[in-house]
């Protein structure tokens, strides 16, 4: 008799793997789970704490704990190139740990371009901390100074000749307890081995033979699998539940509700009906016929157009003053020579290619927890709260993420599998299908904005005036929030660059009417996009050269504080005199770009050069994009180029890879049909209507150059975004005259 086996592809793949070896999944029995293979390793038993990023074997091998997610940026990498580099560790004996969800860890969101900014420098005290131990412990045993031994590659030595390796060391090294971490001195920059260099992702082999750890591959063989219909309109409750055909269908096992949030939506689940089943393919087969009828609430007249319409009709008109110098109002309103221009972006979704996924075993005193997480302790704080327990009775294991882009921050999936499992007492993993994902996301604003500058006898900005207006992403903290908040307008509108003796910026209203989250760069997109896309227009309104005219719209080398134009600013978390909003590294990556690319060289009729350069994450980035319009209005990206100053960067390899993969983001913010409402329901489902770059959407050629840089490590992961759509569009029109202002370009350049 057969027995049904829940082939899904991956493991087909994996069973059928070329390299003829049984690859184990990842599983989990008894009262805890644990990693039986893969990528995510698991402390040895007998590694002992050095301190809590580091552990060490009685064989040498380095524990290095890895506190962040890994989503494709391979910071897995740049965490242990930072430890082991100061601890003078041989890369061949670093094993990286997954560390759970701790608080002891401090931030964990691996969201905002964070990871090495917040920690680079206490993860070198660590690794240094335990290089002081091995040469003390070295040097103990020979009697003599410390500073008479040298550590070097997993090797201490003396002047003498005599060495000891660090496996020696273990024991006695560990019996020492280390000065504090201010008084262990760090190496200079040029005795760096790891950092600054380019090397390959630590879980490389593992991702490309079908070993790695993402939350799908989290098997337990008792797990029951369970799928939600979810409220079709955010703040929306289910009326009534017909589930006779869904009980019929065979493999299910029970049918239940979630219940919706009161208030505002903050990372909780939508509420809905969950089928719970033996296999995936029953919990289809049920949702397909499972009836529901619902009661939208106060969003079921949500509807994209209209709402489009009162954004444009809201910065038409004055709005509160977040950044104000001179008297631009009243020069504007004399002015004789004018640009006035409005910008609108639809809402986007993140979609990781990985849709969400979880797995939830509920016990009487905690839970546990298996995810593709960005954001473990938010996991835990929803996860506890849905099911009434405290938050240190939760307990996270974080997988390898199939991408995040700030979708796999919100835990509202974890939140939706630890509820089933307490309601069946079962161990539950929740599957989102894609159409899950693009339906019931958090989304990244739609936004409207007006922009108007008067010009003096040189065409130089006189005076300039911003409103912008968006759905904030306080509405999905606090009920019936409309204003933005000031981290908000930070990303790209209250730090404007623009040299101007006279400045005006302003924020509208808008209701939040969709679960609204963060997604790569947020709301620096639309900000960029506009205010790139009008310097762009005033160059040619001038009669110059878009690069030229950027430059000398930006100003000469100076730093700004905008805090003294009467805007509230937090310069992303960044102490200001560390990371100051410094107009000379802007130049310098614009000039950079614009050498790389060739800038001013003639092209054949139907192609264009686009500029445009932002700051963002305390990171400076300028892109070229090189484009050829048909007669026939087909659009073709020909290259692009990037120049990048992220101050110190760890893997430059690292760097490259996501300036490129953030272009090919940002290609999705100009091109993607965005995602559109009606009647409170996403009228997306795949990628078939929701439209992200193919092979023939994206050039062939991502250039990359890094400014070196000894100013401290800022962003990497979102900088290169927010210029692609501005750079793509200015090259546009200089191809073939076509201006963009909203986005997506769609039939633009055939209308």
């Amino acid at each position: 008799m057969s027995q049904y086996f829940d082939l899904t592809r991956r493991r087909f793949l994996k069973s059928t793997a070329a390299v003829g070896a049984l690859v184990v999944g990842t599983c989990f029995t008894g009262a805890a789970p644990r990693v039986m293979a893969g990528v995510l390793a698991q402390p040895d038993d007998s590694a002992k704490t050095a301190n809590l990023f580091v552990a060490l074997r009685p064989d040498g091998i380095v524990e290095i704990t890895c506190h962040r997610s890994e989503m494709g940026q391979q910071i897995r990498t740049a965490i242990a190139q930072i430890v082991a580099d100061e601890m003078e560790a041989a890369w061949d004996k670093v094993v990286v740990i997954q560390g759970k969800g701790d608080p002891r860890y401090g931030d964990q969101n691996t969201d905002g371009s964070r990871s090495i900014r917040y920690n680079m420098q206490r993860l070198r005290e660590m690794g240094a901390s335990v290089r002081y131990l091995m040469r003390q412990a070295a040097a103990t045993r020979w009697g003599v100074s410390i500073d008479s031994c040298s550590a070097e590659q997993h090797t201490v030595s003396h002047s003498s000749g005599k060495s000891f390796t660090y496996a020696q060391l273990v024991n006695d090294a560990l019996a020492i307890t280390p000065p504090e971490t201010d008084k262990i001195p760090l190496k200079n920059r040029s005795e760096w081995r790891y950092i600054n260099t380019a090397m390959a992702h630590i879980d490389l082999k593992d991702l490309v033979t079908g070993k790695a750890t993402f939350a799908a591959d989290v098997l337990e063989p008792k797990a029951l699998i369970a799928m939600v219909v979810r409220p079709p309109v955010v703040g929306g409750t289910v009326k009534n539940v017909d589930a006779k055909a869904a009980k019929a269908i065979d493999g299910v096992v029970d049918i239940l509700e979630i219940p919706a949030p009161t208030g505002a939506p903050l990372f909780q689940p939508k509420g809905g009906v969950a089928i719970v089943a033996k296999n995936t393919w029953a919990a289809i087969k049920a949702r397909r016929v499972l009836s529901v009828t619902w009661d939208d609430g106060k969003n079921g007249d949500y509807n994209s157009e209209e709402f489009k319409a009162n954004l444009l009709a809201t910065v038409a008109e004055p709005q509160a003053s977040v950044r104000e110098l001179g008297d631009a109002v009243n020069i504007l309103a004399k002015a004789n020579d004018k640009l006035v221009a409005d910008y609108y972006a639809p809402h986007l979704t993140q979609a990781p290619m990985e849709p969400p996924c979880a797995t939830a075993m509920y016990y009487k005193d905690r839970v546990d927890v298996w995810a593709a997480t960005q954001n473990p302790q938010a996991d835990m704080s929803t996860v506890a709260a849905i099911v009434g327990m405290k938050k240190e009775q939760i307990n996270v294991h974080v997988t390898m993420l199939g991408g995040g882009f700030g979708r796999k921050s919100k835990p509202d999936f974890s939140a939706e599998a630890a509820y089933i499992s307490m309601k069946t007492g079962q161990p539950i993993r929740v599957q989102w299908t894609r159409e899950d994902d693009i339906q019931h996301s958090f989304y990244h604003a739609v936004s409207a904005q007006h922009i108007e500058a008067s010009f003096d006898k040189n065409g130089a900005i006189e005076a300039y005036l911003h409103r912008t207006a968006f759905s904030p992403m306080a509405s999905t903290f606090q009920e019936n929030a409309t204003k933005a908040m000031s981290v908000e307008l930070r990303l790209g509108f209250t730090d404007n660059p623009i040299n101007t003796p006279n400045m005006k910026l302003e924020n509208g209203e808008a209701p939040g009417k969709a679960r609204i989250g963060w997604m790569r760069s947020v709301s620096n997109i639309f900000h960029a996009f506009a205010i790139q896309s009008f310097i762009a227009e005033a160059a040619h309104k001038a009669g110059r050269d878009q690069k030229d005219y950027l430059l000398e719209t930006i100003g000469p080398d100076r730093i700004i504080d905008v805090t003294k134009q009467h805007a509230t600013y937090d310069n992303y978390g960044g102490d200001k005199a560390l990371y100051p909003l410094d107009i000379s590294r802007l130049r310098q990556v614009i000039e950079k770009v614009a050498k790389m690319s060739k800038w001013g060289r003639k092209l054949p009729k139907g192609r264009g050069l686009g500029i445009a350069a932002h700051r963002s994450f305390l990171t400076y980035v300028a892109t070229v994009v090189e484009v050829e319009v048909s007669d026939t209005g087909d659009l073709k990206i020909i290259k692009s180029w990037a120049s990048i100053d992220a101050g110190t960067v760890v893997n430059t390899d690292t760097v490259i890879n996501q300036v490129q993969g953030g272009s090919i983001y940002g290609i999705t913010a100009a091109i993607s049909e965005g995602i559109t409402f009606d009647k409170g329901r996403v009228q997306q489902s795949n990628f078939h209507d929701y439209r992200v770059p193919r092979m023939n959407d994206a050039p062939l050629e991502i250039d990359v150059e890094i400014i070196q840089s000894d100013a401290p490590p800022a962003g990497v992961g979102e900088p290169a975004t927010p210029v692609y759509a501005p750079a793509l569009c200015n090259a546009i029109f200089a191809a073939c005259g076509k201006r963009i202002r909203q986005l997506p370009i769609g039939n633009q350049l055939t209308a």
